[in-house]
């Protein structure tokens, strides 16, 4: 495994970070795709033994029992201070006034809440989940800063956002002295470029580290355009997210793979990480196939006219993933 810092910090990151939305139990929640204890744990476990030491969870997963299940694999299977742990704070977490959003009310019962069912008593990293529409952006930041003061969370990062969200939201902490965001996690893949345009160029100006999600667009890259999954069958979000004229990339990344002698998923995510800007994409897998091609994407390394050639056939798309 390859690190990377993550952004302008000292933190080390491995090259692809386990995305952690597909372990949880079935019954909780409503993605009755994840994995439940045991095989989340035999993928978590893989992952650290292959130098891995990056996890990315929320919340709002399953219910809080992918925390849990993280959380409690991380403690029987590694060191807290050789891992990073990523969490994520926004959706809603019970019914009624105060279940949801970024208020301080929100934050600083949820960063309790969530270190309880990970079992320790920081995370690495602290993200907001999304833009919260209803609460001031200075309470916010100033919400997050007492978080980090108080030890509870190393650093703070935000994910998916208009550019000048999260501009905004980096100048009022700065003007309040207030800690700042140091990652985006961002919906980024070869489906998917709209953050070129804006929000990858604000981050390389600023020295954020970009931790993409969904780098294989739901695994619409890893698969013929046709195929469909347990997930694909069910994900409403996921079927906004794409449209028709995407076929002829996956059929691209099929076409370099093959040529290749590796799977359009290691394809894929080679392209992601020659971006400079991009840290980590944040990779979900629900077997260990899935993750074995993750880890042999960090080493390999497309040619220039390859990556044009899966480029070339791009177009515009309306702004998808920031629900």
């Amino acid at each position: 495994m390859r690190y990377t810092r993550l952004g302008a910090t000292g933190l080390e990151v491995s090259r692809i970070c386990v995305g952690c939305m597909s372990f949880g139990e079935p019954n909780r929640g409503n993605h009755t795709w994840t994995l439940p204890e045991e095989p989340s744990r035999e993928i978590i476990r893989a992952a650290l033994d292959a130098g891995i030491n990056f996890f990315d969870t929320a919340n709002v997963y399953s219910d809080g029992s992918s925390e849990e299940i993280v959380g409690r694999a991380l403690k029987d299977f590694a060191r807290r201070d050789e891992v990073v742990i990523a969490t994520k704070v926004h959706g809603r977490m019970r019914p009624g006034p105060n279940g949801s959003g970024l208020s301080r009310r929100a934050i600083l019962a949820e960063i309790d809440n969530s270190l309880r069912r990970l079992g320790t008593d920081h995370v690495d990293l602290y993200q907001i989940h999304r833009w919260d529409h209803h609460t001031p952006i200075e309470e916010t930041m100033e919400a997050l800063h007492d978080v980090v003061k108080a030890g509870k969370a190393r650093y703070i990062g935000a994910s998916s956002m208009y550019a000048w969200q999260f501009a905004k939201a980096q100048f009022t902490a700065e003007l309040g002295g207030w800690t700042r965001f140091v990652s985006m996690q961002n919906h980024y893949n070869l489906l998917y470029r709209e953050e070129e345009r804006e929000m990858l160029p604000l981050c390389a100006d600023q020295g954020v580290g970009s931790i993409p999600w969904s780098p294989l667009a739901r695994g619409r890259l890893t698969r013929p355009w046709d195929a469909s999954t347990a997930r694909s069958g069910t994900d409403e979000f996921g079927k906004s997210l794409y449209l028709e004229s995407d076929r002829v990339i996956v059929e691209r990344v099929q076409e370099v793979a093959g040529k290749r002698g590796v799977s359009a998923g290691q394809v894929a995510l080679a392209w992601i990480l020659r971006n400079p800007v991009v840290s980590a994409p944040i990779v979900g897998a629900t077997g260990l196939p899935h993750l074995k091609d993750a880890i042999a994407a960090v080493d390999l390394v497309l040619d220039d006219a390859e990556a044009e050639f899966l480029e070339e056939a791009y177009a515009p798309h309306a702004t998808a993933g920031f629900a």
